[in-house]
């Protein structure tokens, strides 16, 4: 098996429960976002001799009813890579396949980085989805207090590409970084994060440490 440096050695995947709060030691209220993270287990090895890339992959969610005959090998409804950078080859990997991971590789104070696809929004327009301040409320403006504007040019006489205009908002992969794991309780798998995380209750993040 090829050896590495990791250098994101902590990562797994988990789904949003919803949010929540607590106090901490000097009386202030702490928001707080509650995953239920793994347990994952490791599914497969990438290698670079034989894929071209090291990455490790593990599965979550584990299918229990009935499945197709090409899932049996990895019976999970999800299915994530998380890549490995090569550096060192005197350092050996510390994954194993069939290996399983669980919220005891976090601990409270550690700062993650967690991914995810936000909430969609539908159709917007421009004052939703871009800020845009609209139009005056009186002086003549009738029926036009959240619309674009001028949207053309005295050049081209068209309307550019990647003009800020009306359109699909959010269902977007996000990724906040610098969030505070605030509690870990090994026995019910859930993490306490401390702030707002992306999209909505249910949905999968992908939680990266060091």
């Amino acid at each position: 098996m090829a050896q590495f440096l990791i250098i994101m050695e902590k990562f797994i995947l988990g789904l949003k429960l919803g949010m929540s709060q607590m106090f901490d030691e000097k009386g202030n209220v702490v928001p707080l976002t509650l995953v239920e993270a793994g347990p994952c287990q490791v599914t497969q090895m990438k290698t670079k001799e034989k894929d071209g890339y090291e990455a490790v992959q593990i599965g979550f969610k584990q299918i229990e009813k009935k499945i197709k005959k090409s899932m049996k090998k990895k019976p999970f409804r999800y299915l994530k890579e998380f890549k490995i950078v090569e550096e060192d080859k005197s350092s050996s990997s510390p994954f194993a396949a069939a290996q399983v991971l669980d919220v005891s590789l976090f601990n409270e104070g550690d700062k993650v980085k967690i991914s995810g696809v936000s909430k969609g929004k539908g159709f917007q327009g421009p004052v939703k989805r871009w800020g845009f301040s609209g139009r005056n409320a009186t002086h003549g403006v009738k029926h036009e207090h959240r619309t674009l504007g001028s949207v053309g040019t005295t050049g081209p006489q068209r309307v550019m590409k990647g003009k800020k205009m009306a359109g699909r908002m959010g269902s977007d992969r996000v990724t906040v970084k610098n969030l505070k794991v605030v509690k870990v309780d090994k026995e019910n798998n859930l993490l306490a994060i401390a702030g707002a995380v992306p999209g909505k209750n249910g949905s999968l993040l992908e939680i990266r440490g060091r």
